[in-house]
């Protein structure tokens, strides 16, 4: 009997930053870091108030609770329908029944550009995984991406008995194919329910209230987690774990018990091992379970990636080792691109190999692996240099983007730890200390690292809550390395610190 995979994700926030990292069989799969801080509204419905009816433009003016009132449209829909195949007839312009004083909900559509304020419309819409909700819309539409008519025949009848009437309607994403029937029933009645209850906030909210969010990196890894048959999702922050557990509730293929809060006093990911596992994904070179290694290193234009034979020299032909290097390269440099996030072009400089049936076989398994990513790829045909192309679809931010940054000191040709990545390492080793009984900590660290961690007040949320009864102290260096720290721990109440020491808050 073939033995089940563990599939898990870790979820957390600190310093700033929300971590989702995927890890299946004991081995890092997929991390994705976001700023939590968001500034986009695209998405996000709020209760507004019309403040000017246009009559002659079929438009109005709503009052969102925003820095200008937003602009409402008949023909501004959330979802552009267009992008789906399907019938327009019932998204045709209508004229605006609205008046001065009227209370609406709204989507908004475009952001706010220069004087003029966003674009709303009250065209709501609800996205998931595979399908996208359309709660007052009257469509069926369908991803162009699927193209078998058989199959999206039969998708387009499913969604269609999915509606409960016709002022409802549902678009298939291009995920959908790889759903079962109930699969895709359960999250419609799941997209069903966030609207049920953003109806509900709605009654009794004030003008210019936030009903519904567009979702943020913890929302959509539990969305995107439908059918994915996840063993277990560990959150290590209790305001998140309350609010993931509440969308838990609301979901028919999730069970709660599988919702995890870690409880530990050191810092989950690196309790867990994965903190020096996520920082290995930002060195350009990663050595291949054979012995071979590939090396990665990223262009303005494109990513370059270059096989090398390493320490592995095989048993029989110079052929069959140079393909058992290329063969092991392909798949790992599949597991890459998604464990960075890769987007745009990708280049790779395979071993030369001198038999076509070689070539052919390492093109295949790339393609084959690659079509499990959640982003779209496209592999072109080795050539007869065995260089192999890709492309990879831009997915949000590569993930180096939030560990490392261009060196100041050689003309940006290098890179060296990002600034809030080296703080969430400080964290860990803070919360270490608190863990093995200490009340007070000293820190050594960079003057420039300091000075950021004080300004902008990364650890405020620590020091208000667990680190209430801590002590903290920050010795600067100008001649320390940015990502240097020295950190030690003490129980003495009394302290022998340097003259510009300084308290953390």
């Amino acid at each position: 009997m073939k033995k089940e995979s563990k599939k898990e994700w870790f979820l957390d926030r600190y310093c700033g930053l929300q971590f989702a990292v995927y890890v299946e069989d004991g081995k890092l799969t997929e991390i994705s870091i976001e700023k939590e801080q968001r500034t986009g509204i695209v998405g996000n419905i709020y209760k507004g108030k019309v403040t000017n009816v246009l009559s002659g433009m079929n438009a109005a003016f709503i009052n969102c609770g925003l820095e200008r009132n937003c602009y409402l449209s008949v023909e501004e829909t959330y979802t552009d329908c267009t992008k789906y195949d399907g019938s327009l007839n019932s998204l045709n312009a209508k004229p605006l029944d609205l008046k001065e004083g009227d209370e609406v909900i709204v989507q908004v559509t475009k952001p706010a550009r220069g004087n003029k304020g966003a674009k709303v419309s009250t065209h709501l819409s609800f996205v998931g995984k595979r399908l996208i909700y359309l709660p007052q819309t009257d469509f069926l539409g369908i991803s162009r991406k699927i193209t078998d008519e058989h199959l999206r025949d039969t998708l387009l009848k499913v969604a269609d008995n999915m509606r409960a009437n016709k002022n409802e309607g549902f678009i298939l994403r291009t995920q959908a194919p790889f759903a079962t029937q109930k699969q895709l029933k359960t999250e419609a009645e799941y997209l069903k329910k966030l609207y049920l209850e953003m109806l509900k906030a709605a009654k009794n909210a004030p003008i210019g209230a936030l009903l519904h969010e567009d979702e943020d990196l913890p929302v959509r890894v539990m969305r995107d987690s439908f059918g994915d048959e996840i063993t277990a999702i560990h959150v290590g922050d209790a305001s998140l774990y309350k609010r993931l557990s509440r969308l838990a509730k609301l979901r028919a293929d999730f069970p709660e018990r599988k919702l995890l809060l870690y409880k530990g006093e050191r810092s989950m990911l690196k309790e867990y091992g994965i903190s020096d596992l996520i920082y290995d994904v930002a060195r350009p070179v990663v050595t291949l379970e054979n012995g071979g290694y590939i090396v990665i290193e990223h262009t303005e234009a494109m990513t370059v990636v270059d096989v090398n034979t390493g320490s592995y020299v095989g048993e029989t032909s110079l052929e069959d080792t140079v393909f058992a290097v290329n063969l092991a390269a392909a798949r790992e440099i599949a597991r890459q691109v998604r464990l960075r996030n890769i987007g745009g072009i990708v280049v790779v400089d395979f071993i030369d190999m001198a038999l076509p049936e070689h070539r052919y076989a390492i093109t295949e398994e790339l393609k084959t692996l690659l079509d499990q990513d959640r982003a779209k790829c496209n592999v072109l045909p080795m050539s007869d240099l065995c260089l192999t192309q890709f492309t990879r679809k831009r997915v949000g931010n590569e993930v180096l983007s939030y560990l490392v940054k261009p060196c100041d000191h050689c003309e940006s040709k290098g890179y060296v730890q990002e600034d809030l990545y080296i703080l969430t390492q400080l964290r860990a080793a803070i919360l270490d200390n608190f863990a093995d009984g200490y009340t007070a900590v000293i820190i050594d660290l960079n003057e420039k690292i300091m000075h950021k961690l004080l300004h902008e007040h990364i650890f405020t949320k620590e020091v208000q809550g667990r680190w209430k009864n801590k002590r903290i102290y920050l010795v600067p260096h100008k001649t320390y390395r940015e990502d240097h720290f020295v950190i030690r721990g003490d129980n003495a109440k009394v302290l022998n610190l340097p003259d510009n020491a300084q308290i953390l808050y």
